[in-house]
């Protein structure tokens, strides 16, 4: 047996044990809180799934029930599919015209949005001028103005301009609406492009003009979309703008005020279920297009961040 090995530690070695020990208590102590925080985070989104999935679930079984089962049996399965609360709904409710002007009015405002979004982020982020951090900051500010302060004065703008109760209105209000959180959202995105690739398309000839659409824009796709899609969800979902701007116009409602229309005529004639179809058809076109998008969503927000 070797002598060295009954020798008790030397008074060095004492301290480098005590503090690997220490780290490692220290080590555990972290994945622990870690771990406590983990499964809090786990526990919070699956109250907020179900505070927002049972809502629609419920929402959508009772567009398949008459208005007794919706009163008499409310969480339970419909008896039958009635596909003519739907047709009602479409018809007789006027749905189909308020779906058909929110498609019309929210495509060309969300184009009119990403187009000229970009064009200004874009020159905002890569271009220096005299007054750049002013007017970046003058579009930022945008997103800390309630909607609700403006609608007044708003309302006389778009009258003075001859455009209240039009489609043209609405649409230049939304674009206008939007544009604060697309410039700051994607003049971040465009600040990660790399430089070495304008400077090349430069070199070979191309125009300002040329190097946004061709080259730059390109490139700026996953944040394009990712913009895209929160914009079509915003503007489909807005209220306040369309019952201020259009309020004397009926047949150009969208369908935000379409729903409210019918909310309240349901409860004079007790159509409850062809309400219920209504909410169904204004809340299924954002879930799937949600649905289909979801990946490019997700790495449009996180592009950005990893180059």
């Amino acid at each position: 047996m070797n002598p060295q090995s009954t020798l008790p530690p030397t008074p060095a070695a004492l301290p480098r044990t005590g503090a690997r020990n220490g780290a490692g208590r220290r080590g555990k102590g972290r994945r622990s809180e870690v771990g406590l925080f983990t499964g809090l985070g786990h526990v919070a989104l699956a109250v907020w799934a179900v505070i927002v999935i049972v809502p629609i679930l419920w929402t959508f079984l009772a567009s398949f029930k008459n208005t007794t089962e919706i009163f008499s049996s409310p969480w339970t399965l419909p008896g039958e599919l009635r596909w003519e609360n739907y047709a009602r709904a479409w018809t007789k409710a006027n749905v189909g015209r308020y779906f058909l002007n929110s498609v019309i009015v929210v495509g060309i405002s969300t184009f009119g949005t990403m187009l000229f979004g970009s064009m200004a982020a874009y020159v905002l982020a890569r271009y220096k001028f005299w007054g750049n951090r002013v007017i970046y900051y003058l579009f930022v500010s945008g997103l800390a103005f309630p909607v609700f302060l403006a609608l007044v004065p708003l309302f006389f703008v778009v009258k003075n301009l001859g455009l209240l109760n039009t489609h043209t209105g609405l649409v230049l209000v939304y674009i206008a609406y939007s544009l604060p959180f697309t410039i700051f959202f994607l003049a971040a995105f465009f600040k990660t492009l790399p430089s070495s690739v304008a400077e090349a398309g430069i070199i070979d000839g191309c125009s300002h003009t040329r190097l946004f659409f061709q080259v730059m824009l390109p490139l700026a796709k996953p944040g394009l979309i990712s913009l895209t899609i929160f914009n079509v969800i915003g503007q489909w979902a807005q209220y306040q703008l369309p019952l201020v701007l259009l309020s004397n116009a009926k047949d150009k409602w969208v369908l935000t005020q379409g729903i409210a229309d019918i909310s309240v005529n349901a409860g004079y004639e007790a159509d409850w279920s062809g309400l219920f179809a209504a909410l169904t058809i204004a809340i299924l076109p954002m879930i799937i297009v949600y649905a289909i998008f979801q990946r490019q969503i997700q790495s449009g927000l996180t592009s950005g961040a990893v180059k």
